[in-house]
């Protein structure tokens, strides 16, 4: 590889990598860890733990790198995106693809400290996570696709951590994916006009006019999912107080994206970071104080 490491280029893949803006990296950390403490009984194993936190950084930003090259040629004609490193020419694409290919070599070298079902299920995180960026040409539903790259740490979190899949795990998957096109649709609400002028797809697009209302009963979807999760795994009084808090969230949302304004959007979508903390601390909680 050939990648340039002086101090100006470090900074230009600093910000290709989006460690400048770390919502995609707490949105992805959530379900994570949701997943881990679920998986653990509350006492979650330090390594475990340990690698997930920085694989889920290293494959984040892997993925914005793969989202930049395989969008080089849409992020010029995007007031929001024209200013990223590969669409203002700061980076060139192979130095790109040689960047990704190194944080995924990095990634895959921490889940080798894993078990392996742990490592055979990191494939299908990888072809998820260098899939998605792709199908925003192909189908309105990429939100679906980014849900399901995000989500793929939740089953691979209890292969970890307990060397089985259970049906929880892929509840929790469910309800990730869900979170995912709920939140990821508020954002492409922000590009929407751009992307109808160049053609690009999304579930803003698709949901046009009824976007507000579909997201309103994706976000009741969640809530039940997340209800059956409790359920399941018998957490409690703790757990359902922070769904209490996540519903009053959806609804601050909903107010926030009435009326579809880009900034507003952009601050429902930011604001979800709050309700995977919320519901992260009532799942603690639950097991610390029982």
């Amino acid at each position: 590889m050939n990648i340039q490491l002086n101090k100006d280029k470090l900074y230009v893949y600093f910000l290709l990598m989006r460690l400048d803006k770390p919502i995609g990296i707490l949105l992805l950390l959530w379900p994570t860890y949701w997943a881990l403490w679920i998986a653990a009984d509350g006492s979650p194993d330090g390594l475990v733990f340990t690698v997930f936190t920085l694989g889920v950084i290293m494959m984040r930003s892997a993925g914005c790198v793969i989202n930049d090259y395989a969008d080089r040629k849409i992020d010029p004609h995007v007031s929001r995106t024209k200013l990223r490193p590969i669409a203002s020419g700061q980076v060139a694409p192979v130095e790109a693809l040689q960047l990704f290919a190194l944080l995924v070599l990095l990634s895959f070298l921490l889940v080798l400290l894993m078990n392996p079902l742990t490592i055979f299920l990191s494939f299908g995180g990888l072809f998820l996570a260098a899939l998605y960026p792709f199908m925003k040409r192909h189908t309105h539903l990429p939100q679906v696709f980014l849900g399901m790259a995000f989500a793929w740490a939740v089953p691979m979190v209890f292969a970890a951590q307990t060397n089985t899949v259970p049906a929880v795990a892929w509840l929790l998957f469910i309800a990730t994916v869900i979170w995912a096109v709920v939140y990821d649709t508020m954002y492409a609400m922000v590009d929407r006009e751009d992307d109808l002028k160049i053609g690009v797809k999304s579930t803003a697009v698709l949901f046009a006019e009824l976007d507000t209302l579909i997201i309103g009963f994706f976000q009741l979807l969640l809530l039940l999912s997340f209800y059956f999760i409790g359920q399941k795994v018998g957490l409690g009084l703790y757990y359902f107080l922070s769904l209490a808090v996540a519903l009053l969230l959806m609804v601050y949302h909903q107010l926030l994206i009435k009326n579809r304004e880009p900034a507003k959007c952009m601050a429902a979508f930011l604001n979800n970071n709050y309700l995977g903390l919320a519901v992260f601390v009532g799942i603690v909680l639950d097991y610390l104080l029982r």
